[in-house]
């Protein structure tokens, strides 16, 4: 009897922590990105470029494009590039061993532009190694690191750059990833979950002291600084994480910058999605296998939040699994001392203030990026859908993660073309159509 007692005590506490959980940190998002945007963001409103000083100058900027597989993609990412408006920088374009025509395009257009610099590694070798060897050739101490997909905002580098100037403890500078491919549904609701999600979440979490992570497809960093950490590690599958957490273990400081735009393409297939959902949950796990020492590191205290948010969240998505589960069971056996009134997964009361939580949060993110992104709004009716598609995806993705980390083989994290969408599967079949 007393088992039983505590057996159903056990589960009400699963199903709070199901419930509250997602609940508490939505809020938590909520209240830190509205401080953040009021103490960072509002004062420059009006600003196309961050007001200096006399005494203050731009350094030059070193733009890191690592390329695999890029032909598709290369042309239009490293002109955007070439056209920023900043007085002093410089492009180099790493071709990481690409099977496609991408190192004949970026040698062609170096031709006609002297401030393009191509590095050809022979073999694929990664990201990170890709981004090294970019910044062991660079002339300026920041760099400002770019997917070979990403379109840079004309102003993106002085957003960036003010940081570095202005505090001297800054590594890194994480900026603000846009979506530009919103033809389908998974697209449409990936505008909003960069902005509620990933936007709301940076915001946030400045606001409380430290970055998870910065963005790997718009981040700057001083040269110092990643030099001193030992650049990015080629063994994590997720680098920006890696380094994130390099940094901020030795003293960095790491900023989110909202006005540092960049367009990016996004997978628009549940095939394309899952494989970049699951990289990033596994590079999660490891972020956390790796660093779960500072709990125990009395000068690391800045890191505990983040690394208990990080755990928690891992322990909710197999709590989730753990609901699931048992609904199921108790379709075939009568379990009624755990589920006496209804089934969890059957959409009710609690259900719906889960889901208003999820669209009140939406409606902050839409009116935080509504700023620098126009038509948010038009894509707030999808939203609806988010729990219902993403939130099951992550779920899937967040407990696959562990076991294929603990448990997969160890090496060096190398490129997989990623799916960029309907954008680039239109762009493929005009090309064929032509041929």
């Amino acid at each position: 009897m007393a088992f039983l007692i505590f057996l159903h005590s056990l589960w009400h506490f699963i199903l709070g922590f199901v419930f509250y959980y997602p609940l508490f940190m939505s809020s938590l998002w909520i209240i830190g990105a509205i401080f953040f945007y009021f103490k960072n963001e509002r004062p420059y409103a009006k600003d196309i470029i961050p007001p200096l000083n006399p005494h203050e100058r731009w350094p030059g900027v070193s733009i890191l494009i690592p390329c695999y597989n890029e032909g598709e993609n290369a042309v239009e990412t490293i002109s955007y590039a070439l056209n920023v408006h900043y007085p002093e920088f410089e492009v180099i374009a790493i071709n990481d061993g690409s099977k496609d025509n991408t190192l004949e395009i970026l040698m062609g257009m170096a031709v006609d532009n002297p401030r393009l610099k191509v590095v050809n590694l022979a073999e694929n070798q990664g990201k990170a190694l890709g981004l090294q060897a970019g910044a062991l050739l660079a002339k300026y101490e920041y760099l400002l690191c770019i997917d070979g997909d990403a379109l840079l905002d004309p102003y993106c580098p002085y957003w960036m750059v003010k940081h570095f100037i202005r505090y001297p403890e800054v590594a890194a500078v994480t900026g603000n990833p846009r979506i530009r491919n919103r033809t389908t549904l998974l697209g449409k609701i990936q505008v909003g979950e960069f902005s509620s999600i990933v936007g709301m979440i940076k915001r946030a979490q400045r606001s409380f002291g430290r970055l998870f992570t910065v963005s790997g497809v718009i981040t700057a960093f001083r040269k110092a600084a990643v030099h001193e950490v030992g650049y990015w590690s080629p063994d994590m599958l997720t680098e920006d994480i890696d380094v994130t957490w390099k940094l901020q273990r030795n003293g960095w400081d790491v900023r989110f910058e909202p006005r540092a735009l960049v367009w990016i393409l996004m997978p628009e297939t549940l095939k394309g999605l899952w494989k970049q959902r699951l990289r990033w949950a596994m590079g999660g796990v490891q972020v956390m296998l790796k660093n779960f020492k500072v709990l125990f590191q009395p000068k690391q205290t800045h890191l505990w939040g983040l690394m208990v948010e990080l755990m928690l969240s891992t322990l909710w998505s197999y709590s989730m699994v753990l609901v699931f589960v048992v609904w199921f069971i108790s379709l075939l056996v009568p379990i009624s001392f755990l589920m006496p009134h209804h089934s969890p997964i059957v959409p009710d009361q609690s259900s719906v203030i889960l889901i208003g939580a999820c669209l009140l949060q939406f409606a902050v993110s839409k009116w935080l990026d509504g700023h620098y992104d126009q038509g948010l709004g038009k894509n707030y009716f999808w939203m609806v859908w988010y729990p219902f598609v993403y939130w099951l995806l992550n779920l899937l993705t967040a407990v696959t993660a562990l076991p294929k980390v603990l448990f997969g083989k160890k090496g060096r994290a190398r490129w997989v073309s990623p799916d960029r969408g309907a954008h680039q599967q239109l762009k493929k079949a005009q090309q064929t159509l032509k041929g």
